[in-house]
């Protein structure tokens, strides 16, 4: 069972981060303290600002070095078991559906680890927890998030890029060579796209630049001079408060808190919450995670959405209602989820 010092560390962790949640959500549902350009403009903040300076001083701090590859590799595994999984579904229930499959790996796959994860994973497990959750938020922001990146772009291309590729092609001569010349342009027009847009990502910057600073620092044993150090720690500090404060900024813009629905939300509930741990758990006792290091990967599976997919989600236009529910309801019930796998992995 759990003790109550586990709890009381958990719950502690946890609850400022709600508190900046309902002050968001209070500011704008009760209050009418902030218009709808304020908010943006608060959201844009911590999409441009709080989150990837976040991000630079976590991957920052994590010792590419001394990584731990059964992680890593239980880690990799859950995403390609995920993606296989969520395809096949998505070919029987909805043709293959590109948006569909996007939607079920973002929901079963990408948890809020540097958010929600970080503070109350370290609450339960002490700073062994944030060193591991370090490496996987280098995952997800280096690896993961530029492939969800990429499908979007996949998927968006499917109108916009045929059109223009359409456009290119009846400037040809040659009937024949209208398929191949298509693919080609498309496949060209994409990846431009993709870079373009990985190019100006601040958190995919932050990112690189995290990592390249860690091999710097931990190789050479050098730190950062204490004026860049406080100037990123100024802003990345209040990442977390500003991140939830902005969240729940959406909440109230919503008409309804379960904005897909109850059907969809509930589906949406089961892939974070009950598929996502699952998959997760297969592959690292297949490879032989143990102990506290397993526990820490089942539980971080079992996180809430994480809010760059739904961020991504929003810009594309993919059911961003879906992975908004994610992100809400699994705020909501993330406190008590965490202590029942806690309690579970324990036994």
């Amino acid at each position: 069972m759990i003790s109550l010092n586990d709890g009381y560390h958990t719950v502690a962790a946890i609850i400022p981060l709600y508190v900046a949640m309902i002050l968001g959500y209070v500011s704008v549902k009760c209050l009418n303290l902030l218009t709808p350009d304020q908010c943006s403009g608060i959201n844009k903040f911590v999409v441009k600002f709080s989150i990837p300076l976040l991000s630079f001083q976590v991957i920052s701090k994590c010792n590419p070095y001394k990584l731990n590859i059964k992680l890593i590799c239980a880690d990799v595994l859950q995403k390609i078991i995920a993606l296989i999984v969520v395809a096949v579904v998505a070919s029987i229930r909805s043709n293959g559906n590109l948006n569909w499959i996007i939607t079920g790996v973002s929901l079963s796959t990408l948890p809020n680890t540097l958010i929600v994860g970080i503070p109350m994973l370290k609450a339960l497990y002490g700073e062994e927890a944030e060193v591991l959750l370090a490496q996987i938020v280098v995952l997800q922001s280096l690896i993961w998030y530029n492939l969800l990146l990429f499908l979007f772009e996949l998927s968006s291309a499917r109108v916009a890029h045929m059109v223009q590729s359409t456009a290119a092609i009846e400037e040809l001569e040659d009937p024949q060579a209208d398929s191949s010349v298509l693919r080609r342009t498309k496949v060209k027009l994409i990846l431009l796209t993709v870079v373009k847009k990985l190019l100006t990502n601040p958190n995919s910057n932050a990112t690189i630049a995290g990592l390249a600073w860690a091999f710097i620092s931990f190789g050479c044993h050098v730190k950062l001079p204490k004026v860049v150090q406080d100037s990123i720690s100024i802003l990345s500090d209040g990442g977390l408060g500003m991140a939830m404060f902005s969240l729940g900024l959406f909440m109230a813009s919503q008409a309804h808190i379960v904005a897909c629905g109850a059907r969809l939300a509930l589906l949406a509930m089961v892939l974070r919450f009950v598929v996502g741990p699952a998959i997760m758990a297969g592959p690292s006792f297949a490879i032989g995670l143990k102990g506290v290091p397993f526990q820490i990967a089942v539980m971080q599976a079992a996180l809430p959405q994480g809010i760059v997919p739904f961020v991504f989600a929003k810009e594309y236009n993919v059911h961003p209602e879906i992975l908004s529910t994610g992100i809400i309801i699994g705020l909501l019930v993330a406190l008590p989820v965490a202590l029942v796998y806690y309690m579970l992995l324990k036994l």
